[in-house]
């Protein structure tokens, strides 16, 4: 029978000297506890040194802490999601007749025209990093030629159709279900901004969404929802959001008009109810005309003045949008001011006669009353 051979290391014979090991005890504690852990150490000595496993609660406490700082600085540095840069101060600013970055599709405007409304001046000072927000159903906040359409909505819908990528981004950012996108851009209602107004627009690169806060000029061409919150921009298709809130002195690119000024820019907040007619502006034919929401301005009817046309702005800090930030009002709607300034708008008609009545019977505010439960807005 062969036998293996041993190892180098291992030894060929019986060790040298006694077999029956020392006859006393060694005179202190071992080194470290037998690998049973279930001695005993002696009385008066040094408890045995505790094992590394027996640490790993701790180990995972301290690593679970330093992950979690970690996780909060990239969080911070990054920024809001659907701000984009919301965080590093850059705004947009884009002319009312330029189509813009990374457009969504062609040009659906079919007038950006609109003269600006005079906002009456901030009460007390503001900083950079405030909005003055204005409420989406305020009467003569937009602007419009009676009769005709600020935006060709069957041309962007047409245009979304024929490129489902861009039709399923956009849907993305609207918060509807793709095959919906038709039904969506046909609820909201073209008209021009009369104010230099902050959002967040969003671009179409490379198959997905971008966003970025942007300053759109008075004029602009855009469809607003039931809420009166901008949602399109027309000049480029690119579905539009609520702004967010930046930090630090803000950095100002793209383009400049001579109007532009900072403190005249304002945030539409949404109306606390459903809007079911817009009372817009017609600056050609100098009169007031009501438009009723979802109509692509061929039943719009002449109406009055209203009794306060230019909006009253107030100064206020925007808020992160939430989830559902079109179904339930935002926290950072601002009240009218108390006073208003003389607005430079049409003249106010002579009191001693009566107004002529409105061709139909319409209301003079853009807010419909309460009267009955109102389907909710799509989510955005």
């Amino acid at each position: 029978m062969s036998v293996e051979p041993p190892s180098s290391d291992r030894p060929t014979g019986p060790p040298s000297g006694p077999l029956s090991g020392p006859s006393q005890p060694p005179s202190g504690p071992p080194s470290q506890p037998p690998s049973g852990g279930g001695g005993t150490p002696q009385p008066g000595g040094p408890g045995p040194r505790r094992p590394w496993w027996r640490s790993a609660p701790r180990i995972a406490a301290i690593t679970a802490v330093v992950v979690a700082a970690v996780v909060l600085a990239v969080v911070l540095s990054r920024g809001d999601g659907d701000g984009g840069t919301g965080q590093s101060g850059e705004v947009f600013l884009q002319a009312a007749d330029k189509t813009g970055p990374d457009p969504f599709t062609e040009s659906t405007a079919n007038d950006s025209s609109a003269p600006p409304a005079t906002p009456s001046p901030p009460t007390g000072s503001t900083s950079s990093n405030q909005l003055r927000g204005v409420d989406g159903g305020a009467p003569g906040l937009y602007g419009g030629t009676r009769n005709t359409s600020a935006c060709d909505v069957e041309k962007q819908v047409d245009f979304l159709r024929s490129a489902p990528d861009k039709n399923k981004a956009f849907a993305s950012v609207a918060r509807v279900g793709a095959a919906d996108v038709p039904a969506y851009l046909r609820s909201l209602t073209p008209v021009q901004l009369r104010l230099d107004t902050r959002v967040t627009n969003h671009g179409y690169v490379d198959g997905a969404a971008t966003s970025y806060q942007a300053v759109l000029q008075a004029g602009t061409a855009v469809l607003v929802d039931d809420r009166g919150e901008p949602r399109v921009r027309c000049a480029c298709g690119n579905p539009l959001t609520q702004p967010v809130p930046q930090q630090g002195t803000l950095q100002r690119t793209g383009d400049s008009w001579p109007s532009y000024r900072s403190s005249d820019v304002v945030v539409v907040t949404p109306s606390q109810t459903i809007i079911n007619v817009f009372v817009i502006y017609d600056a050609a034919g100098d009169e007031w005309v009501a438009r009723h929401r979802g109509d692509d301005g061929d039943t719009d009817r002449k109406t009055h003045r209203p009794a306060k046309p230019t909006p009253s702005v107030s100064a206020s800090t925007p808020t992160t949008p939430t989830t559902a930030e079109t179904s339930t009002p935002e926290t950072a709607t601002s009240e009218p001011t108390a006073s208003e300034p003389p607005t430079t708008e049409p003249e106010t008609p002579d009191t001693s006669t009566p107004p002529p009545p409105p061709e139909e019977d319409t209301t003079t505010t853009s807010q419909s009353a309460p009267t009955e439960a109102a389907p909710p807005s799509p989510e955005l």
